[in-house]
């Protein structure tokens, strides 16, 4: 008898097991987040939701970023603890399961853009239970404030029905596959709240928890250790708000456990606290929102200004080498270890989303990548994401989505070239206008952005996936003999597509009698000041250029060798913009 129970017993703990590992591998630890988040009024009935998500898919984007709103599942006048209505939610669920999609569910709860704006109508109107946050001068804000304990609890009590109903609905996390707390938290019109409960909370002295995570060993109120101005302020208020998300993060995690994140406006334009959404998850304030809110995975930033690079390397965390080793063996997508991951669930959606989403997962090992308002875009806008995924799709086919050995390229027209050393492997690279014989580069248009993903795939041996980009390699004994040239006053000299010398267009009969003319006789050329040492050492050249498609099992498939006019003779590979392509690069070295 006692032999049967163990037998049981180990049964039980296998099947267990079993169902762990069922849950684990539903969502791939290699799947990343190509995505598009929806605009804001996009879900808010069945009908929109059926016609949204089939076109969503259509599109290329393999998940869909959809706002969960609190007014419209509790919505009842006369409220009654724990009445919910998920239609709107479990529509969204059946037909991404239908379509093929993964969902990332947006809270739009207490704060929607800093404000208030999404909470239910019975909450909007009992300013006394629920008290709003006040400016300096006593103006109060449609902000409902982080410091009434009846404003946390109500909107915690509801979003925990919500993942609730979630861990119900899609038990294996299937579809949804990650949650969005609150939606760009932060004060507007003033940097700080300073409403009674606010100003109760200010007088107090700052948290022990929160000194010991800044490595501060002063001790006293918010006003005594950190000062009086708008950016001191901005650090009580970050503080708080993190210690709001945590309540509901904690309690979510309790629920059903699927990753959390929390969004960010940007602090841009030379804005101050207050002018942007003071306090929220910015990169300045990272160490703060850590240490209030532990149980959230991931900051992420909402990018709409110009300086992409900058604001995207201020959210990427730097990845140790045995941790880019972890990413490019796959335990890092969704379904692994995703803390502090870089992921952008908007980007303004325009003619440059496509190449800045191959930058972010080539340079950044990012998470994911979503432009805003991508059911609204033009079909112009979208375009570049539909074929930058496609790239994106065959790169992740090949297993090679976020190798530990990967960079990711992105230039305009005033950022135009970036030199990568790898390993004697010099690789300058640079926006395809660049070239001297594409008329569109000298038109007086403005340049669209070209980006791609430059992958190692060994010794020699490269992948290009992108558009408007061109790479040449060297050693770095040719760059070090370039850079001798230019400082003996040896000027480069500019050549045509066909590799020939670029010179002044005449008639041949012209150009002739201009030859026989010169004093210099038919060799046409001045004496050049010769390089006060040989070259020595060796050179790279390109063995092949090869486009490629990478297949559903991973496998590369040939369609076309770039050579001649295509790769410049040799010298360069390259992709033109409006073109999206992947490019199997060879090298070889010779002397």
């Amino acid at each position: 008898m006692r032999k049967d129970r163990i037998i049981s017993a180990l049964f039980a703990i296998f099947m267990m097991a079993m169902a762990n590992t069922m849950r684990a591998d539903n969502v791939s630890s290699r799947f990343h987040i190509l995505g598009g988040e929806l605009s804001n009024s996009a879900a808010t009935s069945v009908s929109d939701i059926d016609e949204v998500l089939p076109r969503m898919k259509a599109l290329g984007l393999n998940t869909v970023l959809v706002p969960a709103y609190w007014e419209l599942m509790e919505q009842q006048e006369q409220r009654v603890e724990g009445q919910m209505d998920f239609t709107l939610v479990d529509r969204t669920i059946d037909v991404a399961r239908q379509e093929g999609l993964k969902i990332v569910l947006l809270w739009f709860g207490a704060w929607k853009n800093s404000m208030s704006c999404y909470a239910p109508a019975w909450f909007k109107r009992d300013v006394k239970r629920f008290p709003r946050a006040v400016t300096k001068e006593g103006k109060p804000l449609e902000i409902a404030s982080c410091f009434s304990g009846d404003v946390l609890q109500t909107d915690l009590k509801a979003f925990s029905s919500l993942m609730r109903h979630i861990a119900e609905k899609d038990p294996q996390r299937e579809v949804v596959i990650m949650m969005q707390i609150e939606n760009e938290i932060g004060m507007l019109e003033s940097a700080r709240d300073h409403s009674p409960l606010a100003e109760e909370a200010y007088r107090k002295p700052v948290p022990q928890a929160l000194l010991k995570a800044l490595n501060i060993k002063k001790k006293g109120t918010w006003a005594e250790v950190f000062g009086t101005d708008d950016y001191a302020d901005e650090k009580f208020m970050a503080w708080h708000y993190a210690c709001y998300v945590e309540h509901l993060a904690k309690a979510a995690r309790q629920i059903h456990d699927i990753p959390l994140y929390v969004n960010a406006a940007m602090n841009s334009r030379g804005r101050k606290p207050g002018e942007y959404p003071s306090a929220g998850p910015l990169a300045h304030l990272a160490d703060i929102w850590k240490a209030g809110a532990p149980s959230i995975d991931i900051l992420a930033p909402d990018i709409y200004d110009t300086g992409f690079k900058s604001w995207a390397s201020q959210y990427a965390m730097p990845l140790r080498p045995q941790e880019k080793q972890r990413i490019s063996d796959g335990a890092s997508g969704i379904g692994g270890k995703i803390k502090n991951r870089l992921f952008i669930p908007e980007s303004r959606c325009c003619e440059n989303s496509g190449v800045r989403a191959l930058y972010v997962f080539g340079e950044h090992q990012a998470l994911g990548f979503s432009p805003f308002a991508i059911d609204q875009a033009s079909p112009k806008e979208t375009e570049s994401v539909t074929q930058a995924y496609d790239l994106l799709k065959q790169i992740e086919n090949g297993k090679l989505l976020n190798s530990k050995m990967s960079w990711g390229l992105l230039f305009d027209q005033d950022d135009k070239e970036r030199v990568i050393d790898d390993n004697g492997v010099v690789m300058t690279c640079r926006h395809y206008f660049t070239l001297p014989w594409d008329a569109r580069a000298t038109d007086g248009s403005t340049w669209p952005e070209g980006g791609a993903m430059l992958i190692r795939l060994g010794k020699y041996d490269y992948l290009l996936a992108g558009s408007g980009v061109v790479v040449d390699f060297k050693t770095r004994t040719e760059i070090q003999q370039e850079k001798l040239q230019l400082g003996l006053g040896m000027q480069q000299k500019k050549l045509g597509e066909d590799g020939f010398l670029a010179g002044q267009e005449t008639t041949g009969q012209a150009a002739e009698e201009r030859t026989l003319n010169s004093p210099l006789g038919p060799t046409g050329s001045f004496p050049q000041k010769e390089p006060s040492t040989q070259f020595t050492g060796s050179r790279l050249g390109l063995l092949s250029v090869d486009e490629v498609a990478i297949d559903s099992q991973g496998q590369m498939q040939y369609l076309r060798r770039h050579n001649g006019d295509q790769s410049h003779q040799g010298r360069h590979a390259r992709i033109s913009v409006g073109d999206w392509k992947i490019l199997h690069i060879q090298l070889y070295e010779y002397k």
